[in-house]
């Protein structure tokens, strides 16, 4: 993959012992009990448990994978996305929120992109569906990345939110902007000066540039083709990858 991930020092057991708590003001429920919950740092005991959530509530409403089948029914299972979705776990940096049961309402998958990181060459994908979203991915997250050092070419390195998911149940309750919100305090206090979130769906794009973020690229679904057609016919109104970042330090 183009975005390589580094992995901090003792980052997990240092913050292995953090727990914020939360309850909800900005917007009224019914059900008050839906209103509390807590956001943790993610280890890789936790692993099963994220797949669990994104097998549920990401990876068959993300638009790449839906336009080319990736997830095909129910009880289908992409090894190659689920191997993907859990290397940055490793770089502790990852967050989830959960009710007082422990139950994962919400996922900020976390990485980093520095100056200095050295480029690995990922071993080939057999799965053809998936190896075609990881050619996107490397492409314009390269694109993505040269966009980014020409507005700030004095950043070193950034916090990458590489998969944000919530629990169905649980949008439009403040459950994202909490993760993100500790993920750019995580950001600060490791010494990273800027947050990068790539998006390859409508609402996620819409979601962070009302959070302040600001977009420096754009790929149109549409433009990216080989033999002269697009690759992925997404379904409105997702036509777009986008990268946006946000100054921190």
């Amino acid at each position: 993959m183009a975005l390589q991930l580094a992995t901090p020092v003792n980052l997990i057991n240092k913050f292995s012992n953090l727990e914020i708590s939360n309850y909800e003001v900005e917007e009224k429920s019914a059900m008050p009990s839906k209103q509390q919950y807590k956001i943790k740092p993610i280890s890789e005991v936790d692993s099963e448990y994220v797949l669990t959530h994104l097998r549920k509530f990401f990876f068959k409403d993300e638009p790449l994978n839906i336009a080319i089948n990736l997830i095909e029914n129910e009880n289908s299972r992409c090894f190659e996305l689920e191997d993907y979705s859990l290397k940055c776990i490793k770089s502790g940096l990852s967050l989830m929120a959960v009710t007082p049961r422990e139950e994962i309402i919400g996922v900020c998958l976390n990485g980093t992109l520095c100056e200095n990181d050295e480029s690995e060459d990922d071993e080939e994908c057999l799965n053809a569906k998936m190896a075609k979203i990881f050619k996107l991915l490397d492409y314009s997250g390269e694109e993505g990345t040269k966009a980014v050092l020409k507005k700030y070419p004095e950043v070193k390195k950034s916090i990458l939110v590489k998969i944000l998911s919530t629990d169905s149940a649980w949008r439009g309750q403040g459950v994202a902007r909490k993760l993100l919100d500790r993920t750019r305090d995580i950001g600060r206090e490791q010494g990273y000066s800027l947050m990068r979130v790539d998006c390859t769906s409508y609402f996620s794009a819409r979601a962070i540039a009302k959070l302040g973020f600001e977009c420096v690229y754009e790929l149109n679904y549409d433009d990216y083709k080989e033999n002269g057609k697009p690759v992925f016919t997404t379904q409105y109104p997702h036509k777009s990858f986008t990268v946006y970042i946000q100054k921190i330090r």
